[in-house]
């Protein structure tokens, strides 16, 4: 299914709960109109900032190219430098087709846009509704694109990867993974050239990070919390650091940059597309709950920025509220074989006080 950005106000019909992974949706539960009515008023809060940028129909209907201009060129090379790559995969015709992933790339753009003044021309986007075969989210473009994100950076350059489709995990031959198994993205054409694994992307965009350049990787997929395989990851429940690091010893780290991760769900668990939050439009859960907790912490503290911290706090806070059977009622039906929409997960290269430092693109 195919993922569209969102022109829509709250339905009252039950949203639609998809998986980023292989697995068919079903199952409903009890009526409960009081409860149903509740939580459609949290809801419609939530979704009134998107009402004017999504289409009602839930599918993709703009298909000018979210590219402005070449990537890498005029102010794209400018010091110090904003850069962002942002790829969305609707496998369109195909049996595990996802609708909201044009959308999360949509939201995504104008976020980087209007939030944190992202020239428009130094955003390069892959989808399959942009025109020119070099925007298309293949592997080759997407394994050329994540070269040229990072290329040249230098100090004081603010780099961002975002990635929304189908992720997947495979056993791990190298000693490389404390769980065996290796983390993967699937680009459009992953069934005929193959995944695009871990340890490729931190090689590729960690490997490179000089002393002063800070990456940012936001990945609504399923299987995400290790995408980017760096060295630690940060446990909300004893507000710590777990060592990540390979059991092999093989490298993981930066050159002397900071890279931060913010992942839909863990190694072991699905991310989910749903219309809750926005209506008959898909949206990545994931993306769409750290936008709007970030505008609207924005609007209520007047721009001074929320803490790594309490963007997680908060996030968690509205996933356990969707997640509360005794606030949906019939609203909310089974889905995933009793899956639920799962809390994001932060890692980084480096140990930091996530109540300290602000989340900053």
């Amino acid at each position: 299914m195919e993922k569209t950005a969102c022109n829509t106000q709250y339905s009252r019909t039950k949203p639609e709960l998809n998986c980023k992974c292989f697995v068919p949706t079903g199952g409903q539960s009890g009526d409960n109109q009081e409860r149903h009515h509740r939580f459609s008023q949290f809801v419609r809060k939530f979704a009134r900032r998107f009402k004017n940028k999504l289409s009602s129909s839930g599918e993709s209907t703009n298909v000018s190219s979210m590219n402005v201009k070449p990537s890498g060129t005029g102010s794209a090379e400018t010091h110090p430098r904003k850069r962002a790559l942002l790829c969305g995969v609707t496998y369109k015709n195909k049996k595990y087709k996802l609708k909201g992933t044009v959308n999360d790339v949509k939201s995504m753009r104008e976020f980087l846009i209007d939030r944190y003044n992202y020239p428009e021309e130094c955003i390069r986007v892959l989808t399959e509704d942009e025109k020119e075969d070099i925007f298309s989210p293949t592997k080759k473009n997407i394994q050329e694109s994540l070269k040229w994100l990072v290329e040249g950076s230098e100090s004081g350059d603010s780099l961002v990867f975002y990635f929304s489709g189908h992720g997947l995990r495979q056993p791990d031959f190298n000693d490389d993974e404390r769980d065996g198994f290796d983390e993967t993205i699937c680009p459009v054409d992953f069934m005929q050239e193959g995944m695009i694994l871990d340890n490729e992307i931190n090689s590729t965009i960690v490997w490179p990070l000089k002393k002063g350049v800070t990456l940012h990787a936001i990945v609504d997929a399923c299987h995400s919390g290790t995408i980017l395989d760096l060295e630690y990851i940060y446990k909300p429940e004893i507000n710590d650091w777990e060592d990540n690091s390979a059991p092999s010893k093989a490298r993981k780290s930066t050159s002397g940059g900071i890279a931060i991760c913010l992942s839909a769900c863990d190694d072991d668990k699905m991310a989910a597309d749903t219309t809750a939050f926005t209506g008959k439009a898909m949206a990545g859960a994931m993306t769409y709950l750290m936008i709007e907790t970030i505008n609207k912490d924005a609007e209520v503290n007047k721009d001074a920025g929320i803490t790594y911290g309490h963007l997680l706090e908060r996030m968690r806070e509205m996933v356990e509220l969707f997640n509360d059977k005794s606030c949906l009622g019939k609203f909310l039906p089974t889905v995933f074989y009793h899956r639920k929409i799962q809390h994001a997960l932060l890692s980084s290269s480096e140990r930091f006080d996530v109540y300290a430092k602000k989340f900053q693109l």
